[in-house]
């Protein structure tokens, strides 16, 4: 079905003119100016993340992020995992993210940025813009490392080869240093192309490749009782040195889109994703006691495979009405999603101690039968979206989707599963005053709930696909046309997945997140810019589980609250240097399922500056950047009961050129 998708596009683009522009997203501010720094993109020098980000929720340029989500967390969940991943607003089921090679921006879509924003999510959308060709002759050059050891150098390039069309190529190599002692190697490249052999019709083929090596796996620390494990050394890796991941990922496929005149716009995706482990460990610590003492256990994989194929095909009419803009889209999308894993071989390797060294030889392995399964899913629908100049907007969309999978395990009968809802979603936000906009939304969907991680029972299962809603309701005052305030109160409710009492990854119950969300972001002066935010939260598990005591009403994972407060400062002593710090705050985590053991909150900060010159005539930016200043030591949750150090302080700096 997706060939018939790809090719009726093909077809329809060949047949009629077009026009590459389209209707923003980020409907909700469409007659307002845009904030300082939002334009598009020449070089790879000009990425500032503090200046671009349009809000606290969550924002990456280039190599910098900022913000209270990003990709695997938006209010408590993953909007990756969940299946909520757009690029240039057109639906991609994402097995493997997209990098800077292909990627310009990402941003998180949620609250009142996700207003007028076509079928959005309960979990929060993914937003990928597009790094496009250009019609200019371009080269950006960008190398760095850090006081850990890695180190990289990356070029992208654009290329006009014809009047109506421009190549894009990118590649990158890079070794990687970890906190636990582990390292990695990679190198990865792009091509892309940007067609337009009419004002009204342009066609972005693109194709990336990334390969992963030397990738050792280091241990996750599964204390024994209601403690978390004892401190460890950071930066030393005690074995085995021959447990190393290799793997193999891409992204290709390409982008459309057309006007066929100034009342219809077809936009149109169709994008492949995939993601090979040539081979994989889990590498576990249990039972670790206060004194540090343990049992080692290695589970080994062999191949394994995850691809998915998806795309859409939208339809968007136009119809201006004085000052009323009525957008109404017709869509239809669908994924493939096929996964080939376990016939792992565990070793129990005996009573040790988390500090010891592992240098036996590599065994042979003998793996077994692999388990497949295979999610396809259609989904038709419509929305429309109102907008009335210095009045409001309102929106709507109703969505009919079509869910099956199968499961195939070795020595068991086919397992198939199959849902078919209606999905919908309403928005609303009205003008106040000048100033002042109000904003709501009610939104119901169908997501995937994940994987089980690698020391359950289950371990890689698929889990089935949920049922999810969110409402929101909030304000946003503008303190000046460069500055916004944004205040937002969610409740988001889905099935609660974790391990049951036999380690098992299953649904205990059901889980509701309600909280107020803020966000400060803009030009304070000329020379000063700020990007801050909070989440006060309530979430709660509820089900048979917490009423008999078995598990907590504290969801694993999740923090009551979370803060970040990001400054950017030109000086005025030294035109093109800007001095910039982040400091993030995160409460308590809770950690098991018992909720006996947390991770303590902590506060990180980070101290930056930026000098952007001239290499020769070239633009160029120098950033040097210190990561946890106080060199704060803390634990990163890997699952329920199992953790990782984070990391210490780290002093890093990156060169980019544009030629």
């Amino acid at each position: 079905m997706l060939k018939i998708l790809s090719s009726t596009v093909l077809l329809a683009l060949a047949a009629a003119p077009a026009w590459a522009q389209t209707t923003p997203p980020a409907a909700s501010q469409p007659a307002e100016p845009a904030m300082p720094g939002t334009q598009q993109l020449h070089g790879r020098a000009d990425e500032n993340v503090m200046r671009q980000a349009e809000d606290a929720f969550g924002t990456s340029v280039g190599r910098e992020t900022i913000g209270l989500y990003n990709s695997s967390s938006v209010r408590g969940f993953s909007p990756v995992a969940a299946g909520n991943a757009r690029i240039e607003g057109l639906y991609f089921d994402q097995v493997w993210g997209l990098t800077p090679r292909i990627r310009r921006s990402t941003n998180i879509r949620v609250g009142i940025s996700a207003q007028g924003y076509p079928f959005p999510a309960p979990t929060g959308i993914v937003d990928y813009s597009f790094r496009k060709p250009g019609d200019r002759a371009r080269l950006a050059l960008v190398t760095g490392g850090d006081s850990y050891g890695g180190a990289y150098i990356e070029a992208d390039g654009e290329l006009p080869l014809a009047r109506s069309l421009n190549l894009g190529i990118g590649t990158a190599v890079g070794s990687n240093e970890y906190p636990n002692g582990t390292d990695s190697r990679y190198r990865n490249a792009a091509l892309s192309l940007r067609w337009q052999p009419a004002a009204s019709l342009e066609i972005v083929p693109f194709w990336h490749r990334a390969e992963t090596y030397d990738d050792e796996k280091a241990p996750s620390f599964l204390p024994a009782g209601s403690h978390l494990p004892p401190r460890i050394e950071r930066r030393r890796f005690k074995g085995p040195e021959w447990a190393d991941f290799r793997t193999t990922a891409m992204n290709y496929g390409g982008l459309a889109t057309l006007r066929a005149n100034e009342d219809w716009t077809v936009r149109a995706g169709v994008f492949r994703s995939l993601y090979n482990d040539h081979r994989a460990f889990t590498h576990l610590l249990t039972g670790v006691t206060l004194d540090g003492s343990a049992n080692r256990r290695l589970i080994v994989d062999p191949p394994a495979e995850n691809a998915s194929t998806s795309g859409e095909l939208r339809l968007t009419r136009v119809v201006v009405e004085g000052p009323r803009l009525h957008n109404l889209h017709f869509s239809v999308r669908g994924r493939d999603r096929q996964r080939r894993y376990d016939g792992s071989q565990a070793f129990d390797l005996g009573r040790t101690t988390i500090d010891a060294p592992y240098s036996a030889p590599e065994p042979a392995f003998v793996f077994g039968e692999q388990t497949r399964d295979r999610t396809r899913q259609w989904t038709g629908g419509f929305a429309y979206d109102g907008r009335w100049r210095k009045v409001g907007e309102i929106g709507f969309s109703l969505q009919k989707t079509d869910y099956r999978k199968r499961l195939q395990k070795p020595g068991l009968p086919l397992a198939t599963a199959e849902d078919k809802p209606w999905l919908y979603n309403l928005t609303a936000a009205g003008h106040l005053g000048p100033k002042l906009v109000a904003f709501g939304s009610f939104t119901r969907g169908l997501e995937e709930s994940g994987v089980a991680p690698s020391n359950a029972l289950n371990r890689n299962e698929l889990l089935p696909a949920i049922r999810t809603t969110q409402g929101d309701l909030g304000l946003r005052y503008a303190l000046s046309p460069e500055m916004k305030l944004v205040a937002t109160v969610f409740d988001l409710r889905k099935p609660y997945f974790n391990f049951d009492a036999g380690n098992r990854y299953a649904q205990l119950g059901d889980v509701q997140n309600r909280g107020l969300e803020m966000s400060l972001a803009g030009a304070l002066s000329p020379r000063l810019n700020v990007v801050a935010g909070a989440v006060l939260s309530r979430p709660r598990a509820t089900g048979e589980g917490v009423r008999l005591g078995r598990v907590g009403e504290r969801p694993v994972g999740m923090s009551r609250r979370s803060a970040e407060f990001n400054l950017d400062w030109r000086t005025p002593w030294l035109e093109g240097l800007s001095l910039d710090m982040t400091a993030s705050h995160s409460g308590a985590i809770t950690a098991t399922v018992d909720n006996r053991v947390a991770i303590p909150e902590r506060t990180l900060v980070a101290l930056s500056g930026r000098y952007r010159f001239k290499l020769g005539e070239q633009p160029a930016s120098l950033r040097v950047a210190v990561n946890n200043v106080f060199d704060t030591y803390g634990w990163e949750l890997r699952g329920a009961g199992a953790y990782d150090v984070i990391t210490g302080r780290l002093v890093s700096a990156y060169l980019s050129v544009d030629l």
